[in-house]
């Protein structure tokens, strides 16, 4: 991949705040918006969802899930098969409220979101640690990539 390709995919994962989150509900996919933090090697995305929720509750029940999170385009002129986009395929489970990681995962997510720091008084809350283990990169129209985890280490290290 070349390297505008890494600089703008690295900007994606930090820079964009909702993703599309897809799961099994019933035997059947359903996708949600959600909101994510990528762990700074982009090796493990947190998620800190309600347990109302359909989506939490379909990784309580089965953990293989996706992640897609794409550039948005707010100018209808503008070709949207050019937006840059990943889909990260992989598994998803509850972080311990008693960890470290559980810690490191707020600390994380509320430099992205300080507005939502209610959200960590409601009971019903609780982080997901969403682990890809295979991803397609779209860096824009006929040009995509194969990635797997060392690939998405390497990006956020090599910029």
């Amino acid at each position: 991949m070349d390297k505008e390709s890494q600089e703008h995919l690295a900007l994606l994962l930090r820079g964009q705040r909702i993703a599309a989150l897809g799961t099994l509900r019933d035997g059947a996919p359903l996708v949600t918006m959600v909101l994510f933090a990528a762990a700074p090697d982009f090796q493990v995305f947190y998620l800190h969802t309600s347990r109302l929720s359909h989506h939490t509750q379909d990784v309580l029940k089965d953990k293989r899930t996706s992640l897609m999170i794409s550039e948005l385009s707010f100018n209808p002129l503008e070709d949207p098969q050019l937006l840059r986009r990943i889909s990260l395929v992989g598994e998803t489970e509850i972080v311990p409220k008693d960890s470290l990681e559980y810690a490191d995962a707020q600390t994380l997510y509320l430099d992205k979101y300080p507005q939502l720091d209610y959200t960590f008084q409601m009971g019903d809350f609780d982080f997901f640690r969403f682990k890809p283990y295979k991803a397609r990169y779209v860096a824009g129209f006929a040009k995509a990539f194969n990635l797997e985890p060392r690939d998405l280490d390497r990006i956020a290290f090599d910029l």
